[in-house]
């Protein structure tokens, strides 16, 4: 019996020693961590927002007659030229139509040859009327005529005038005619000309709105072009911080299928948004994607200048169980949860505005330590 009793205190002794051994493993046995002393320094300052492709210059080509489209000459992706042809409409009406002008000129033109031909015939008898009527007024003076033959010279000749008055009248109206005709023809011309649509510039069609057989009134949009020497990204910047951002500034561009090029500042907005307080920011690209859409989403980051504070590594970051952001000061060998408040990042430092003086030791990587654990140094060295 007394053996058995021996035998569980020396059982109970060992566990407690292992337990205590466990704890000082676990508790006071110093953890070598990598640490860092917060420094003083600057870190590249950016704002960031997101954005989506734009075109400056989106062209939508629209029918301006009514009509059905006969062909298509340019699909989605295709560059074109100014002056290209893109789609042709079907012009029978209106070459009908321009046809019947024509006939309308050609009959006018004849008309207004006759009517000059009258007017010189009209000219004419005018002059044979007054050399009668001269001649006759000789030979009243003379005694050989009496004054009703004076007087008939002089009816005709004024009966003759008033010829030539209505010839130039009635050539006057077929030269107005004419042009009128003229005007008509040139309207018919231009209308014509409608049923030809080509590129007003040149860019790369983004959208095909319509295809052989539709019917088109004035107004329906046929094609979508753009200019890709004139894409640019807008994106979105809080009043706050918009007063950093200059035109020229350089920007990086994350478009969403992953590719990042450069561009720079073209224009800021002079109206904000009253419900998000943000104001528009397009930024242009310094060579355009070869691979583009409209629309597009993308992550616009704007250099600003510099920021300084003091700084830490962006692994030395920790959150706490309340989700308080902070890092592990080291303090009498022992970690310290310090909350702090940072500011802008790069890709290994972060930016601490709020919480943390310079000197002080924290450690480098937070993961894998805890606040309150003593610790020894394993390294020191500047963010």
């Amino acid at each position: 019996m007394n053996r058995k009793r021996l035998l569980l205190l020396a059982l109970a002794t060992l566990l407690l020693v292992g337990a205590g051994g466990a704890a000082w493993w676990r508790f006071a046995r110093a953890v070598e961590v990598a640490t860092v002393v917060a420094a003083p320094g600057a870190i590249a300052a950016r704002v960031v927002g997101p954005g989506s492709v734009q075109a400056r210059v989106p062209v939508t080509l629209a029918a301006r007659v009514g009509a059905t489209v006969t062909q298509v000459h340019a699909d989605v992706g295709d560059a074109v030229h100014a002056g290209q042809l893109l789609v042709t409409l079907d012009d029978r009406d209106l070459a009908a139509r321009r046809g019947v002008v024509a006939g309308q000129q050609e009959a006018l033109a004849r008309n207004t040859e006759g009517a000059r031909a009258a007017l010189a015939k009209a000219q004419a008898d005018l002059d044979l009327a007054r050399s009668k009527q001269r001649r006759d007024a000789e030979l009243l003076a003379q005694g050989f005529v009496s004054q009703a033959v004076v007087d008939a010279s002089n009816s005709a000749a004024a009966a003759a005038v008033a010829g030539v008055d209505a010839a130039r009248a009635t050539l006057a109206a077929r030269e107005a005619d004419a042009r009128t005709l003229t005007q008509e023809a040139r309207y018919a011309d231009a209308v014509l000309s409608y049923t030809r649509i080509v590129a007003p510039m040149d860019g790369v069609v983004i959208q095909r709105l319509a295809e052989a057989g539709s019917s088109v009134v004035p107004g329906t949009p046929l094609l979508k072009i753009v200019d890709p020497a004139s894409l640019w990204v807008a994106t979105r910047v809080d009043e706050s911080v918009v007063g950093r951002v200059m035109p020229g500034q350089a920007a990086s561009i994350r478009l969403r299928s992953g590719e990042v090029v450069t561009g720079k500042v073209a224009r800021i907005a002079r109206q904000s948004d009253a419900a998000t307080r943000e104001l528009d920011v397009h930024v242009a690209f310094d060579v355009v994607p070869r691979r583009f859409a409209i629309d597009q989403e993308a992550e616009v980051a704007i250099a600003v200048g510099e920021d300084l504070g003091i700084l830490v590594p962006l692994a030395a970051l920790a959150r706490d169980r309340a989700g308080v952001q902070g890092v592990l000061v080291i303090d009498a060998g022992r970690t310290r949860f310090q909350p702090v408040e940072t500011g802008g990042a790069d890709e290994h430092r972060a930016l601490v505005r709020k919480g943390l003086a310079g000197g002080e030791t924290i450690a480098a990587a937070a993961e894998g330590v805890r606040a309150g654990q003593r610790v020894r140094p394993a390294e020191s060295a500047r963010p």
